[in-house]
């Protein structure tokens, strides 16, 4: 389980980091901090979310 779940953090934790960075950038926030910031969300809640879809996977 903790194979597949490294799989699928590396893949979640992009796709959301990038959304959020994008959605940072159109609403104005063209500095360093707020992309940082974007980002470090993105990966931090991508961990839940693995955790969710690893289980349903495994279920």
């Amino acid at each position: 389980m903790l194979r597949l779940a490294g799989i699928l953090y590396s893949l979640i934790s992009t796709s959301l980091a990038g959304t959020f960075i994008v959605a940072v950038l159109v609403a104005g926030h063209d500095t360093l901090t707020p992309i940082l910031a974007a980002a470090l969300v993105g990966f931090v809640l991508a961990l839940p979310a693995t955790w969710f879809v690893t289980k349903a996977i495994y279920n």
